[in-house]
């Protein structure tokens, strides 16, 4: 959907031009082409931004103006190293199929006669598009929180889709009196900005607490100097406590051994810590073709790994 609008639509009716490629993976194409049609807004993933990094030189993106990613969360360690090598700052945005696509956009600061408007905040998905209005909710009673409370973001306005066609239980399902439920959870600042903390179906229910997956990769990140991509959390049915988190990983995640004891050493509650025995190694991580990770995938390989008992 965002490629839909943002590569076919926004060009057409803003009457620019446009160079296309069949696979955004394939970082030295990209780079040529952007270097040889002095290409200035680029449109990406983070997983094709780390594609970027490994193959284009810092003058193949010289003429860029504007980097726009969507559709997974912008890490800051590639922020970082896109700005690093090619002397510009990813912007985040926010968005889903059903909003067409496009909730929120971090955007370059704006200052006019000495007055500064800002315009982007770290680790924001950004301020909402004009007539879009956010409601963040509480997941069980739905009552609207203040800003830095964190519950399920809610979205209404005109990019609202009309429904599921020919699906109407599942269309009431995701929207009420207007309101879109992403499914997200996050909070806004004082200032509107929003911030996303993970989808609701990344949350496992152990008993009876809601334990976040993202955060528990983060900690792995944080001890694996940058190994992108090579380590995911699901869950599978647990008769005793709900559920039970599985940790997936690739060996550029390091020794199961080395994974374990980063969990033993982390200060994440110990509801929040998977097993020793709950680990898979995998050649790699699932993903989508918009470079997310594939939580259906991730979740049935875990769920296979169960009933072929190989959890290690």
């Amino acid at each position: 959907s965002l490629g839909f609008t943002g590569t076919i639509w926004l060009p057409l009716l803003s009457g620019f031009s446009v160079s296309y490629h069949v696979n955004p993976m394939d970082g030295a194409k990209i780079a040529e082409m952007v270097s040889q049609n002095h290409s200035t807004i680029l449109l990406a993933t983070p997983t094709f931004l780390l594609a970027y990094l490994r193959r284009a030189k810092p003058a193949d993106f010289a003429s860029l103006r504007l980097v726009i990613t969507g559709a997974e969360k912008l890490k800051k360690r590639v922020s970082d190293s896109f700005h690093e090598r090619f002397g510009i700052r990813p912007l985040e945005g926010y968005g889903a199929t059903e909003l067409s696509p496009v909730i929120s956009l971090n955007i370059h600061d704006v200052e006019i006669d000495g007055v500064r408007q800002i315009g982007s905040r770290e680790d924001s998905v950004g301020h909402p598009l004009p007539g879009i209005a956010v409601r963040i909710v509480d997941p069980d009673t739905s009552e609207s929180l203040p800003p830095g409370g964190s519950g399920l973001i809610l979205i209404k306005g005109p990019n609202v889709m009309q429904g599921y066609l020919n699906r109407q239980q599942q269309t009431t399902e995701v929207i009420n009196d207007g309101w879109y439920v992403t499914g997200d959870i996050g909070h806004t600042d004082k200032d509107g900005f929003i911030y996303i903390t993970d989808r609701i179906s990344r949350f496992s229910k152990i008993a009876g607490e809601m334990v976040p997956h993202k955060r528990i990769e983060d900690e792995f990140y944080a001890r694996l100097n940058g190994a992108e991509q090579s380590i995911a959390v699901t869950s599978v049915p647990d008769e005793r406590r709900g559920e039970r988190l599985v940790v997936v990983f690739t060996k550029e995640a390091g020794q199961i051994e080395d994974l374990r004891k980063i969990m033993a050493e982390s200060r994440l509650p110990n509801l929040w810590k998977p097993d020793d025995r709950s680990y898979i190694l995998i050649d790699a991580i699932p993903v989508l073709g918009s470079g997310k990770i594939d939580l259906k995938g991730l979740r049935q390989l875990a769920l296979s790994a169960v009933d072929e008992a190989v959890l290690q």
